[in-house]
């Protein structure tokens, strides 16, 4: 086993599936532990199983929509996880809708996440800071908040996410002298199950593919693909690197093909 993270504990925010889950399988890989954040417990029960053979795994379920269910998670963290020092920023959604046609419900979704990510970060920060304890953080941003694509409409989205890597420049500069980095990465079409939400499971495989050439390399990203890059920004590997959000995208934000 490599161990890059030995003694060292993860919090994913959004960990139950896709890009969060992927990485804290590497981590756990990698000698660390891990903490997932999700919002349904059958799906995080189903996630602890899926990593039990690779270490030690605990869940914390809640709805990160609802100040409740935010609440909860700082809780959880100020009860059982003050050691945690690295934190993966994973939770999302995604509901492509042209402008007009967004209601507040939409914009409130969205904007709900970006609270919870806000307020459960600054709770992991304050502690890690009582502690001492130098760490990393990721945010999983979004290409959508660097360019926008007509095929797929998402002001809010974009909005939410553009926030999101705002976020991640000031903790670098705040942080950066505390020994805690903060990187985001910015993919773009990453086959997991946030595209669940609005295609019908059985036509999600076909949509993907239809979306490969949108990519310079030839086909969309993988949950693997982003979590390798996720944990190569957690580690001791990219020490000299903070404020940096990366392009995660297979070459889309290089240029136009045509």
């Amino acid at each position: 086993m490599n161990a890059s993270f030995s003694g060292k504990k993860l919090l994913v925010v959004g960990g139950t599936s896709g890009m969060g889950l992927a990485t804290a399988k590497q981590v756990l890989q990698q000698g660390g532990s891990v903490v997932l954040v999700g919002n349904r417990q059958d799906k995080a029960e189903q996630a602890r199983q899926a990593l039990a053979a690779e270490g030690e795994v605990s869940l914390i379920v809640a709805d990160l929509m609802t100040e409740a269910g935010m609440q909860h998670v700082i809780a959880r963290i100020n009860a059982e996880h003050q050691d945690i020092s690295l934190l993966v920023n994973a939770a999302g959604v995604f509901f492509p809708k042209t402008f007009v046609e967004h209601e507040v419900s939409d914009y409130d979704m969205y904007m709900n996440i970006n609270r919870a990510t806000f307020f459960i970060t600054r709770e992991v920060v304050r502690n890690m800071l009582a502690a001492e304890l130098k760490g990393a953080i990721v945010n999983i941003g979004s290409m959508w908040a660097r360019q926008a694509i007509g095929a797929t409409p998402s002001s809010a989205y974009s909005m939410a996410k553009a926030g999101l890597h705002a976020l991640t420049k000031n903790l670098a500069i705040e942080l950066g002298s505390k020994g805690i980095r903060v990187n985001a990465v910015s993919p773009a079409v990453v086959h997991t199950p946030i595209y669940e939400g609005f295609i019908p499971k059985d036509d999600v495989n076909e949509v993907m593919t239809s979306f490969d050439s949108f990519h310079p390399i030839g086909r969309v990203g993988t949950s693997a693909d982003i979590a390798e890059t996720i944990t190569f920004l957690l580690s001791d590997q990219t020490s000299w690197v903070t404020g940096a959000i990366w392009d995660i995208d297979g070459g889309v934000m290089a240029g136009r093909q045509a």
